[in-house]
């Protein structure tokens, strides 16, 4: 037997013990399919790209400590919020039969009770988004949390860390989670003149070799701000120049987004994560002090707010069973906005089962996108979509990155969750429900002006695309759950 043959067996026992550890732990079925198909017919490098990005070997270890934090601070909470939350759940007589069963589902399995007394401010693009957080840090007086996937050293990324240093140095507690991957422009500098200035700085999962590290794929997507435990920010919007569209020099892309400010109770939740996040990240175990959940003075509004988060220490991923629930409410309207469309099968079950039973399903999706092989990958599922009567538009004003969801114009849900495998399966993400019919309306006022810059696709049309049009879309769906 010649070492030529001794390799092939070799390289056959190992592709068979890979491919028995890609069905074993791997539960996604499309993910399965997809990394077996990598490692059985592109040798080697199919088989090392499982091995790399694949598999978290440190997965149970990282995310068991932040759940056991999770739960602590959970029984800590539960006098302060969740309770008198059940309480005014049971009496608030305003709220809509058809909304119970997704508030319960949120409650069961996030632990994220309904809150009442809040204001909230719809705030679109960068332009409206960065006047009134630079606003809400200048009056912080006690504490300042923030926690972002991408914060770009650049011009807005500076105005907000000369603001974050002058008020560490009033003496205000100022916190920052950043996610190492997304927010690699500012580990070098940026974040060490934040830490000399007094702010404490740390990364969610720090990486030192972005290309081979295996934690690339657990990625910190929410974008949460606290200001004193009583003003909230979250949404789709980074801090970074891109987001501003005053300045169109260049031949900068535009890029339509949208965020939101929450004032009351419903901050203490985005609270409750942040919390949970940091001792996570710094290793301290900061408890549940009453500055951080201060009873909220009155906003005069009654808006209800719930918060929904999950990540790869969700069981469930409440995020994906919310929306799922939230779409097989609606009895006459469905109006989605996302940037990555990679739905999961009962996403596009529950999309098509909607509009063939006569609700109004309209989806806002990119005509132009920062990210060609999601967007053609993203084609595939338009036309099974069309012809079960589901109306899709692609936005050609710029790059539309806003991640937002109205039902039956009774509730809307903005957040930072994509539809996609990314943002169910690997990434920590934050969506808020906002159940209030006027808040709703607003909403979709912008997406229906948003279709407006955008262009509807044709099924009749859209079915006659090239033949090496459709394959290239089916490949790079075969890959999406990789992406």
């Amino acid at each position: 037997m010649n070492w030529l043959t001794l390799l092939e067996i070799a390289y056959t026992i190992i592709l068979v013990l890979a491919c028995y550890r890609i069905i074993y732990d791997t539960h996604s079925s499309s993910k399965t399919l997809a990394y077996l198909l990598l490692a059985v017919f592109v040798p080697v490098a199919g088989i090392l790209f499982y091995f790399i990005f694949g598999v978290n070997y440190r997965k149970e270890f990282i995310f068991s400590k932040k759940l056991i934090a999770d739960e602590k601070r959970l029984r800590e909470l539960n006098e302060q919020i969740v309770s008198p939350a059940e309480k005014n759940f049971r009496l608030n007589t305003d709220a809509p039969g058809d909304e119970d069963a997704l508030v319960k589902l949120l409650l069961h399995d996030n632990q994220s009770p309904l809150t009442n007394g809040n204001s909230v401010k719809l705030l679109i693009n960068g332009e409206e988004k960065f006047p009134e957080i630079i606003k809400a840090l200048d009056a912080a007086r006690n504490h300042i949390h923030m926690e972002y996937f991408i914060y770009e050293d650049d011009k807005i990324g500076n105005i907000i860390k000369e603001i974050l240093i002058k008020k560490a140095g009033e003496g205000v507690m100022v916190r920052l989670i950043y996610d190492d991957y997304g927010s690699r422009s500012i580990r070098k500098e940026l974040v060490n003149e934040l830490r000399s200035g007094g702010v404490e700085a740390y990364p969610f999962n720090s990486i030192s070799l972005p290309f081979f590290a295996n934690r690339v794929n657990y990625r910190n997507h929410r974008k949460i701000i606290i200001i004193d435990g009583q003003t909230g920010f979250t949404g789709g919007i980074n801090i970074s120049d891109r987001y501003i569209n005053e300045d169109r020099n260049n031949n900068k892309l535009f890029w339509r987004d949208t965020h939101l400010r929450i004032d009351g109770p419903g901050v203490f939740i985005l609270q409750h994560i942040f919390l949970c996040d940091w001792n996570f990240c710094s290793k301290q175990k900061i408890e549940a002090e009453k500055i951080y959940f201060n009873p909220v003075p009155s906003s005069g509004h009654n808006v209800r707010v719930q918060i929904a988060a999950s990540g790869p220490d969700s069981p469930n991923s409440t995020i994906k069973l919310s929306l799922l629930k939230a779409f097989t409410m609606s009895k006459k309207e469905i109006l989605v906005t996302t940037p990555y469309f990679i739905p999961s099968g009962s996403i596009m079950d529950v999309l098509k089962i909607a509009a063939l039973g006569g609700v109004s399903v309209k989806m806002l999706l990119p005509g132009i996108s920062d990210s060609k092989m999601v967007n053609t990958a993203a084609h595939s599922y338009y036309g099974e979509l069309m012809r079960a009567g589901v109306e899709i538009y692609l936005y050609h004003k710029g790059f539309i990155h806003a991640k937002t969801v109205v039902i039956d114009n009774l509730f809307a849900i903005i957040g930072t969750a994509n539809l996609n495998h990314r943002s169910f399966n690997f990434d920590f993400e934050v969506n808020a429900h906002i159940y209030n019919a006027d808040f709703s309306e607003k909403v979709r006022e912008v997406f229906y002006a948003d279709i407006r810059d955008a262009k509807r696709l044709c099924y009749e049309t859209w079915k006659t695309r090239p033949v090496y049009v459709k394959a290239a879309e089916r490949v790079a769906r075969l890959f999406s759950p990789v992406f």
